[in-house]
């Protein structure tokens, strides 16, 4: 695999089936406010965005205005609700285990979140110092923006054209392709819905994979052919 030179993986709907439990408590939280919308909407719709760029998407759709009070309280009850409930995706740490070369985490959730899911998951050896979360950028901006990812081939001194990046959602998608990286998409979390793979091919990634069981076939068969040939 000399073509590679940083393996990208999402946190949230990729290593740990998280996405599902975050739309429920942030779907609630709307519907309570005057906003009703059901769990699997909210996470087909607005996955890989923090929650606070979902209700800013929704204010500007809708013209429906939310207190800013909400954004803390889904923070505290998500992780609240992560602590006890978060599992890692079925087959992920052989699959991250498979990845020889350099590897990292690059997501929208703040550090401290991500760090106790994969204490939960005992996915934490895997990426120790390792860990981008777009909060912590210069700019802070999250996905879709590609910030974290440029920010994170920075410091790994890889080049964007050789790094992949494993995402579950159109958004995040979109940022891994504006830093000009290959992506792999990835629909074998409880939020993936029918046609969620055909969107992910949309959205700019070369392969979608269900199972993780695929990835170290998937990622050598893709690393020996480059777009740039």
């Amino acid at each position: 695999m000399s073509e590679i030179d940083l393996v990208i993986f999402d946190c949230d709907g990729v290593l740990v089936d998280s996405e599902i439990i975050a739309a429920r408590v942030e779907a609630e939280l709307l519907t309570r406010a005057g906003y009703p919308i059901e769990p699997e909407d909210l996470a087909r719709v607005y996955a890989g965005l923090t929650f606070k760029e979902i209700m800013l998407r929704i204010e500007q759709e809708s013209q429906q205005l939310f207190q800013a009070t909400l954004i803390d309280e889904a923070e505290k009850l998500v992780d609240r609700r992560l602590a006890t409930e978060v599992k890692p995706i079925e087959g992920v740490h052989a699959a991250v285990g498979s990845v020889t070369g350099k590897r990292c985490i690059c997501s929208n959730s703040a550090k401290d979140r991500i760090n106790a899911m994969l204490a939960r998951t005992n996915l934490a050896p895997y990426f120790k110092d390792v860990i981008f979360s777009s909060l912590e950028t210069p700019s802070a901006r999250p996905k879709p923006a590609p910030d974290v990812f440029l920010y994170a081939a920075e410091k790994m001194e890889a080049n964007p054209k050789r790094c992949f990046v494993i995402e579950d959602s159109v958004h995040g998608i979109a940022g891994a392709k504006a830093a000009g990286m290959r992506v792999i998409g990835f629909t074998g979390a409880s939020h993936t819905h029918p046609g969620h793979a055909d969107l992910l091919m949309e959205a700019g990634a070369e392969t979608v994979i269900r199972r993780w069981a695929d990835f170290p076939a998937v990622l050598a068969a893709l690393s020996e052919w480059s777009e740039d040939a």
